[in-house]
């Protein structure tokens, strides 16, 4: 057959022994019980071949035309389909890793068909050419490799049977608290504690009016950051991860959607519990505070506009004042950048009805009964809820801010029940707590009020939100307000 001579032929054109190693004569292979095309070569063969020229995957360009690499399948995605006026058909993309690199090969059609089911998810393989190797295609992959593989006709795919020289998934981690200081659209790696896992939901595409499952998952990790991650299709309906896994995350592109979050790109992958020294450090310090520490949503910072397009301006104290933010019948909004330095003790907090989403002052009518005139329910014991008042201070002033229990957990470091129940069998200890409290600064999201207190007027700045600083981000901050002057570094030294 035509095919079989071309087979036989490529050995004895190659140097070194030949690169594809002793490859049996046709005539020993398997009949085609693993292709849908009889005369195609590519497929799983079962090889006691040497491939003894193995090529890196960085080494891989157009101008190599006889290769072989030895590489780890990190991901595989789903069969896609496309319809257009050209016709219509089918692809699937997958990743390959070796000590050099990764690289994203594409099938199409009838190499799709021939070699779905070949390649599994962690399994190493040797890719043989004639494969295409051009230019990658950004839009579709997150590897850093300028290029990409597409599956031709005779491309030869062998399961290795040495597997331990090839590495695992490789990750580059950028932590929850450093996504405020990466711009939008970024591809990155994370790792994190699973803390919530909200249910299935469906939304329909604007461009092609398909519906699609999403499943919004909630991470959390040691910089005391939470941020809301995406999962899409099929990961999204098939997700059973226990809460309080570890999970590592490749291919996640940033979003400023509601602030900072995450969405696993169709090319991404997650891993549970990888066996790897950042998830066993995150689970170790999970398991001794973790599990009780308070969480700083990237939800509320990651944009200076608000969803109904006000702009949130950065304002000194003495700004504040000067400019009478509040003093109008309109709200004004402003963020804040100030050092604590008094938390108002008494009044710190109120009990609260339990029901989700109620949290209005429950009253104790009978000993171990609190009750709430909204709900019409009685619950044994309330939750109690922050209502603080904190003096700030920057170099210009002094200011009063009024805080609710989000932000109240942050800067006292545990919820308003541990503080109650601190307070009432150890004072001392309470004490401290509220020590601890002072000289610590905190970017802060607020909005003035002008508000009745006993018959009189006066303005009332409350805290929307609040984040301890992000020394990247104000460092940018710092540099635009330089270029804005047009200052440069011979300038500075001018007069």
């Amino acid at each position: 057959m035509p095919s079989a001579e071309t087979t036989k032929a490529q050995p004895g054109s190659i140097s070194s022994n030949g690169f594809y190693g002793q490859k049996p004569e046709p005539k020993q292979e398997p009949q085609s019980t693993n292709r849908s095309l009889p005369s195609r070569s590519n497929g799983a063969i079962t090889s006691t071949s040497s491939h003894g020229n193995i090529y890196p995957i960085e080494a891989l360009s157009p101008y190599a035309h006889k290769w072989t690499i030895k590489a780890r399948c990190t991901h595989k995605g789903e069969i896609k389909t496309w319809h257009n006026k050209n016709g219509e058909g089918k692809l699937f993309s997958a990743n390959f890793l070796d000590d050099s690199g990764e690289i994203r090969a594409t099938g199409f059609n009838a190499e799709c068909d021939a070699l779905y089911d070949v390649l599994q998810e962690g399994g190493v393989y040797y890719v043989s050419s004639p494969c295409r190797v051009q230019i990658a295609k950004k839009q579709f992959s997150n590897l850093k490799n300028d290029y990409e593989l597409t599956f031709e006709r005779d491309t030869v795919v062998e399961k290795a049977e040495d597997a331990d020289n090839v590495p695992q998934v490789r990750y580059n981690f950028t932590n929850i608290g450093d996504l405020q200081s990466i711009e939008k659209d970024t591809t990155i790696d994370t790792i994190g504690i699973l803390k919530e896992v909200a249910d299935v939901s469906e939304i329909t595409s604007k461009t092609t009016s398909k519906p699609y499952s999403k499943r919004e998952l909630t991470l959390v990790d040691n910089t005391n950051f939470s941020v809301r991650l995406t999962i899409w299709g099929n990961s999204a309906t098939t997700f059973d991860v226990p809460v309080e896994s570890v999970i590592a995350f490749k291919g996640l592109k940033v979003s400023d959607f509601g602030g900072r979050s995450l969405s696993l790109l169709s090319s991404g992958s997650m891993t549970v519990d990888p066996d790897i020294d950042e998830a066993h450090k995150l689970k170790g310090w999970y398991d001794a505070q973790g599990r009780q520490d308070t969480f700083t949503s990237h939800a509320s910072m990651g944009s200076m506009s608000t969803a109904g397009g006000r702009k949130e301006e950065y304002k000194t104290i003495a700004q504040i004042r000067d400019e009478q933010l509040g003093m109008s019948e309109a709200t004004d909004y402003f963020t804040l950048r100030a050092t604590i330095i008094y938390v108002k003790q008494d009044n710190i907090s109120y009990p609260a009805c339990q029901s989700d989403g109620c949290n209005k002052k429950v009253v104790e009518t009978n000993p171990g009964e609190w009750r709430c005139e909204r709900c019409d329910k009685a619950f044994p014991t309330p939750q109690h809820r922050y209502i603080m008042s904190v003096n700030v201070s920057d170099h210009t002033g002094q200011l009063w801010l009024s805080c609710f229990d989000d932000t109240g957990r942050l800067i006292m470091g545990r919820t308003a029940d541990q503080l109650v129940e601190m307070k009432e069998n150890d004072e001392r200890a309470a004490a401290e707590v509220f020590a601890d409290a002072n000289c610590k600064t905190y970017v802060f999201r607020c909005r003035a009020k002008m508000d009745n207190f006993q018959d009189q007027q006066r303005v009332r700045y409350q805290v929307s939100s609040a984040a301890p600083l992000n020394y990247s981000v104000e460092a940018a901050k710092l540099a635009d307000i330089l270029k804005q002057y047009n200052m440069d570094s011979e300038s500075l030294f001018v007069r």
